[in-house]
This record gives structure tokens, C-alpha cells and sequence, in this order.
């Protein structure tokens, strides 16, 4: 299925032309049009999906191990120094579009990034972990 509002399903479809670095049956690699870093890339999945939510099982079982072997050859390729694999959900969560993807971040030594991956740490009590504990098992 495809959503013909939206941007991402018409870049994995083909419909607007992009920067492809790889293509296979379910996916669309793109350079992302607005990168944090050299080669930053965005796996699309060539159906719609809103989010992780919606993300059908197989294709969720795909999209990890494309992002693993795109990670080893970008690095390998770019000369990276690490890498972020990032994936939102949801707007309070800072997705800002709604089709399922994942960003694919080379990481370089002074890339004046280090600092923006990152959250501040909360603290909670013993039992506030406990409790949190008990509602996830």
C-alpha cells in the first residue's frame, strides 16, 4: 500500500527523483536532501507505513540487517569514525514525517554533533523503578 500524500512514498517509488545508494525489493536507500553529516542516508520502506506501529513484521525483520550491512560499507567507504543508527516515532518522540524510516548517520571525529543524539538522564527512585519494572513484564 501507498499513500499518494506522501512525500516519502513517492521518493521510494520513484516518483521524485533522488540521490539513491541502494535499492532492493522493499527498500529505497536515499542520501537524505538536508544531512547532519557526510553521507547521511534514509531507508524508506517502499510501502507506507506510518510509523514502527504499523511496520509490517517482515519488513521490520529486513530493515535491521540492511541498516547493519549499509553501516559497514559506509563506514568502510566514507572513512566514518562511528555511526548512528536512528529511527523516531511519533512527533513527541521528533518524527516529522510520517512514513517509516530510518536514518543512517555517519559519524566523523569534530563533526560538531556529539552533542545531538544525546537526552538528559532522569532519576528515579528504587520503587519508582520497580513499579515501571511491573508494568512492562
Amino acid at each position: 500500500m501507498k499513500d499518494d500524500n506522501c512525500i516519502f512514498c513517492k521518493l521510494a517509488g520513484g516518483d521524485i527523483p533522488t540521490r539513491s545508494i541502494y535499492e532492493d525489493e522493499d527498500f529505497k536507500v536515499i542520501l537524505d536532501a538536508a544531512p547532519a553529516t557526510r553521507g547521511h542516508a534514509l531507508i524508506l520502506p517502499k510501502q507506507h507505513y506510518a510509523d514502527i506501529y504499523e511496520l509490517d513484521e517482515k519488513v521490520a525483520s529486513k530493515v535491521f540487517v540492511l541498516a547493519k550491512k549499509l553501516a559497514t560499507k559506509m563506514t568502510k567507504a566514507l572513512g566514518c569514525d562511528g555511526f548512528n543508527i536512528v529511527q523516531n516515532n511519533k512527533e513527541v518522540a521528533g518524527q516529522t514525517v510520517f512514513h517509516f524510516h530510518m536514518h543512517l548517520i555517519p559519524r566523523y571525529e569534530g563533526d560538531g554533533n556529539q552533542d545531538k543524539l544525546c537526552w538528559n538522564h532522569a532519576k528515579f527512585t528504587d520503587e519508582e523503578f520497580d513499579a515501571i519494572q511491573n508494568e512492562l513484564q
